[in-house]
């Protein structure tokens, strides 16, 4: 089945020529041009990928990212100015899963999304895979992607589930922040260590009764995160 891909740039020449690049992929592109169609768009449609500007008339993609974030885990990458590091940790901050600068290669941007939809369904249950892991307050049910803590389901993005999942499953072993970036991310992604920082931050908000004083995940000074079976 194709892939179903929603694109949103106020910039029509851009959203073109992405469009008929993954068209020619066999992808399935929907596009939007402001912000609040594009959060209608992915309100009423189930999407594989969305491709997010910052800048767009009506709802900026700060916000629209936010919003999606509400109600689905569908992989969103922001398209961000080139050397604005703010705009690329407000986007993770917001629930974004990934960021390409402009100016860009198409090649780039289709390379980077093949990626991020291989990863996705890499990370899709397997049979021989342990469905559910209770540990302490905390249950992950792996074949539907959804997080409880003491009963009360947490809405997580796909990378904060990968992330909290690994950590989970292998409680007590310390991850390196290149590590974490490697196994989550991907080696092929051009991202840095912040990018697993601000993860593990946004993890902590939603899981931890005190994010300060964390009860689940924990840094190890110097070393990098671990999870710790409570």
């Amino acid at each position: 089945m194709a892939k179903k891909v929603l694109v949103v740039d106020d910039e029509k020449l851009i959203v073109k020529g992405i469009r008929f690049s993954l068209e020619q992929d066999g992808m399935e592109v929907t596009c939007a041009y402001d912000g609040e169609e594009a959060l209608k768009l992915a309100t009423e449609n189930k999407f594989d990928m969305i491709l997010l500007d910052i800048m767009l008339p009506k709802m900026d993609g700060f916000t629209v990212c936010q919003h999606i974030r509400d109600f689905s885990n569908v992989p969103i990458v922001m398209l961000t100015a080139k050397g604005d590091d703010m705009d690329k940790i407000l986007g993770l901050e917001y629930g974004a899963d990934d960021y390409i600068t402009k100016p860009f290669n198409i090649l780039e941007v289709k390379a980077r999304i093949k990626a991020i939809m291989r990863r996705t369904s890499q990370n899709e249950p397997k049979s021989e895979k342990t469905k559910v892991i209770e540990s302490g307050d905390l249950k992950l049910d792996c074949e539907s992607r959804r997080l409880f803590v003491t009963g009360r389901e947490i809405n997580l993005t796909a990378k904060e589930f990968d992330l909290l999942e690994l950590l989970v499953m292998n409680p007590n072993k310390v991850y390196g922040r290149e590590n974490l970036l490697n196994l989550v991310w991907g080696y092929e992604y051009p991202g840095d260590v912040r990018t697993v920082d601000v993860h593990v931050r946004r993890l902590r908000e939603k899981i931890e009764p005190n994010p300060s004083e964390p009860r689940y995940v924990h840094t190890k000074w110097g070393v990098g995160y671990f999870y710790q079976k409570s």
